[in-house]
């Protein structure tokens, strides 16, 4: 009995395993590492990711600059290396950035109605300026850049383009942070007023003018509603925001090796539909995967 089960331990590790290894982002290497900010002491760093071709001499291309999710407590760089790679492939500069995140102990010690997502918003407000004002030497045009992410992490991104309150003092305000459009993958809005922070509050952030976005997400992904909430507030506003929502599968459901490349490509024409890229996705969806066209909202 106890060979049996020591044999069932075993199988179950291996799966684990292949599981990890077959997923797209754990299989791509880092992208050209640059620190673009110490906060609290600690290297803040973006993974950057370019095409080919790209070099001195050649034309200026658009930016992508994508943060990873983790409940604004966790995660690492590895979430979107695969994208950002194949961004790069399709002739973009991208990137992928982490922030400082508080530890529990500092979460505590924070004032009352002081959310721990404030210093991820102005981290990623840091990277997005950071990652205009060194444009000339990444061969991008500043003023052609996306934003996203992955669940907190689109969240910041949001944020990031759009509040000022939660600056760093020492970035350099001369610098806007204008974004040409949004890729939000399974990002974490809150509505209703449930976050106490206004300052983090997505919500509180619209007014006219706001860049195109794009919404990926699961049927089952707690954080549908906030978003189902989100893309028409967006609407109100004036701006394009487009809600895709898959059948039958919860919160960072891109993850999977099955949808990457179906969000990829959802992605890529999205990019495409904003003058970014042009052609065919270098990606295919896989027969039987793909958004519920009657619970999504083009």
């Amino acid at each position: 009995m106890r060979y049996i089960i020591t044999l069932l331990i075993l199988s179950l590790a291996s799966l684990t395993v292949l599981h990890a290894q077959s997923s797209p982002s754990n299989s791509t290497p880092p992208g050209k590492v640059f620190v673009y900010k110490t906060t609290h002491g600690q290297p803040q760093k973006m993974e950057v990711y370019f095409p080919e071709t790209h070099g001195s001499g050649i034309k200026k291309v658009s930016g992508v600059l994508l943060f990873h999710g983790g409940g604004w407590k966790g995660g690492d760089l590895n979430q979107f290396r695969f994208a950002c790679a194949y961004f790069a492939k399709r002739g973009l500069v991208a990137a992928t950035a982490n922030y400082y995140m508080n530890s529990e102990d500092e979460t505590k010690a924070l004032p009352q109605r002081t959310s721990r997502k404030r210093v991820c918003v102005t981290d990623a407000a840091s990277a997005l300026r950071w990652f205009k004002q060194y444009a000339e030497e990444l061969g991008i045009d500043p003023n052609r850049i996306v934003v996203g992410g992955g669940s907190a992490g689109g969240h910041i991104a949001l944020l990031a383009s759009l509040q000022h309150d939660l600056d760093d003092p020492s970035d350099p305000k001369a610098i806007d942070t204008s974004v040409l459009g949004y890729l939000f993958f399974c990002s974490a809005f809150t509505a209703d007023g449930k976050d106490n922070d206004k300052s983090v509050d997505a919500f509180a952030q619209l007014k006219p003018g706001i860049a195109p976005s794009l919404f990926l997400f699961g049927e089952q992904d707690p954080w549908l509603p906030a978003a189902e909430k989100l893309v028409p507030a967006l609407r109100q506003t004036g701006a394009r925001a487009e809600l895709l929502v898959a059948d039958k599968v919860g919160h960072m459901f891109f993850t999977k090796p099955e949808w990457y490349d179906c969000a990829l490509v959802e992605c890529d024409r999205f990019l495409v539909s904003l003058g970014i890229l042009s052609g065919e996705p270098l990606v295919h969806k896989t027969a039987g995967i793909d958004f519920d066209p009657e619970k999504s909202s083009r």
